[in-house]
């Protein structure tokens, strides 16, 4: 899953990123409300993690302004205030759930998993198809007409990536942000070297291949 979190703690954020990172989650984070709203609107996400208390533009204010832009990502609000009104302002707002710190990582993880199943399997279809190509996003499947195949997390991500956007090109960029949450490019091949074992796996037994790269666009995966 693609996690947005939003918290101005150092050590919260070394935290959070740790455990999240150790199950392939990736996660980029950001310091203030401002930042938050700013990636919350242009990028997609399957969780948002949010503290309430953030510098420019504190949480509250924050949630009510996306889902007043029509944002439904699901909302995993952080607070250190306990109490049941806190607790209602925040469900109030328009969060999916509440943690109060601190926290146990065991349950902050459940409760991120748990509200990337329920957005996937209530407002998005579980199944994505591209020609022969089927991925299933709930038991991180695939299949080409009917055989398996088995991907590294990397790669289901990267194969996800171009499937959501299937018959349309896939910049550089775009792949470095949303597969690798690189914010910039790290001159490296790391593109070109997974893409490849991405390919090799797909096309096994010498099936047409399904990936075009066009030079200066990118990458497209062929719609049907």
């Amino acid at each position: 899953m693609r996690v947005l979190l939003a918290e101005d703690d150092l050590d919260t954020i070394e935290f959070i990123e740790t455990y999240l990172a150790d199950l392939d989650h990736v996660v980029s984070s950001v310091g203030t409300g401002e930042q938050a709203l700013q990636l919350a609107c242009s990028s997609p996400w399957d969780v948002i993690i949010l503290d309430r208390m953030l510098p420019e533009l504190d949480g509250l204010t924050l949630l009510k302004t996306l889902r007043g832009r029509g944002v439904t990502t699901p909302v995993l609000m952080l607070t250190a205030l306990g109490r049941i009104e806190d607790r209602v302002d925040g469900l109030d707002a328009g969060a999916d759930d509440y943690l109060v710190k601190p926290f146990a990582p065991a349950e902050l993880v459940s409760r991120v998993q748990a509200l990337g199943r329920r957005y996937v399997q209530g407002g998005i279809a579980t199944r994505l198809h591209a020609g022969p190509l089927e991925i299933d996003l709930i038991t991180r499947t695939v299949h080409r007409d009917a055989r398996i195949i088995l991907l590294q997390p990397r790669e289901f991500r990267l194969l996800e990536v171009l499937m959501r956007q299937a018959g349309e090109y896939v910049t550089r960029t775009m792949l470095l942000e949303q597969v690798w949450d690189f914010h910039f490019d790290p001159q490296t091949k790391i593109i070109e070297t997974h893409m490849s074992r991405l390919r090799a796996k797909l096309n096994e037994g010498g099936l047409p291949d399904l990936i075009e790269t066009t030079r200066g666009a990118g990458y497209r995966i062929r719609a049907a």
